[in-house]
């Protein structure tokens, strides 16, 4: 069987790749908008951004959250204001997210929701777009995945073409230091549930699985020392390395259950990806379990020092218990311990279970629940014990 992989034209990474934006950018355009947040503003990153661009900006930092069809709507008609000709999104998810979403917009029209599921082609090239991230964690920069918040229908759309793949990757570790610890936390096991998820997608191939087993090496071994010490720059340096194989990983072969069940709780309650992926991650893999124990067998090494003499099925438990180890340590709550109200999160089960199923994303797991069986881990997750 033959695969494609796909990936930005162009990645650099390492200290100082966010000081070569100027020459990739003058490259793809001459006048450029800048997709961002207040935070980043603040910290006067958009401002070092500017600076190091080579020719004239306008930014957008209105990206307060995760991300949603109002931010695409507000970035797109400033960059036709100022007839911008490439894009450089610099933050998290959110706001590469909204970025590859404006690109394609720009030239092919309408909402972004039309492109949901191929339902309107894509037929014109995207507006060039650098991606320069500040966490790691979504591994977006290198993915050809958007995720949009429909505010009308409370929907997160997952929409996947090669269009919204970035043509430029600036992977700069220094970046991600000024990540509070909840957000390096969140984001971190976010990109060891790309990882996990990739290896045992039912999409996963030779080349996603090894993007994945290096993406995991990486992340187990990095992710409490950056959690811990946020200055660790050689741990900082080590999970924005993992996060990028991770997104490459899941680009590839796909994510699968967590993401689909985690999709509906954020639209519908406003929690952050990372943090609801992290919220499922440990009961999802003991429920997918009996179907991928030579997958999860195949992390044990990352996860525990002692492998020698243990069964497949003794090595799937022992990682299951260490992730779950790992979100206790990492102060990961679940449900309940976030603040969502439980009478409000059950009624809204039916829905979250009929939108993770039309995400497409549980289809690729390795044991594709039912209706029954995802409302009831809806409800087993609520109450969830790490």
């Amino acid at each position: 069987m033959a695969y494609t992989v796909h990936s930005p034209a162009k990645i650099v990474y390492g200290n100082g790749a966010f000081q070569t934006l100027g020459d990739h950018a003058q490259k793809l355009g001459t006048t450029a908008l800048i997709i961002s947040d207040p935070i980043m503003e603040d910290l006067g990153v958009v401002a070092q951004c500017a600076a190091h661009l080579k020719q004239a900006s306008v930014a957008y930092t209105g990206v307060t959250s995760e991300p949603l069809d109002v931010y695409v709507n507000e970035g797109l008609a400033l960059l036709r204001e100022h007839q911008c000709d490439v894009i450089v999104s610099i933050g998290g998810g959110s706001c590469i997210d909204t970025a590859k979403a404006i690109s394609v917009v720009a030239t092919n029209r309408g909402y972004i929701g039309d492109y949901m599921h191929g339902a309107t082609p894509i037929t014109e090239l995207p507006i060039p777009h650098i991606a320069i991230p500040t966490t790691a964690g979504t591994g977006s920069e290198a993915t050809d995945v958007t995720v949009i918040t429909n505010t009308a229908e409370d929907i997160k759309m997952m929409i996947k073409d090669a269009a919204f793949m970035p043509d430029v990757a600036l992977v700069d570790a220094q970046l991600t230091v000024s990540s509070p610890r909840h957000i390096t936390a969140a984001t971190g096991v976010d990109a060891m549930s790309h990882a996990i998820e990739s290896l045992l997608s039912r999409k996963a191939h030779p080349f996603s699985n090894q993007l994945a087993l290096s993406a995991i090496e990486l992340i187990t071994a990095n992710l409490l020392p950056a959690y811990r010490d946020g200055h660790n720059l050689a741990a900082r340096e080590a999970m924005s390395l993992g996060s990028l194989q991770a997104g490459m990983a899941f680009s590839n072969a796909s994510v699968a259950l967590v993401h689909g069940m985690s999709r509906p709780i954020g639209a519908l309650f406003h929690v952050p990806h990372g943090i609801s992926n992290a919220m499922l991650l440990p009961a999802v893999l003991e429920f997918s379990k009996e179907n991928c124990t030579p997958q999860l067998a195949k992390m044990a090494p990352f996860f525990i020092e002692q492998t020698a003499d243990l069964s497949e099925e003794e090595l799937a438990e022992e990682v299951i218990q260490a992730v779950k180890a790992l979100c206790r340590s990492l102060d990961i709550p679940n449900l309940k311990g976030y603040g969502i109200e439980e009478s409000a999160f059950y009624a809204a089960i039916p829905k979250m279970v009929v939108d993770a199923i039309a995400s497409g994303s549980p289809a690729n797991n390795p044991r594709i629940p039912t209706e029954e069986e995802l409302a009831q881990l809806y409800k087993d997750v609520y109450h969830y014990v790490f």
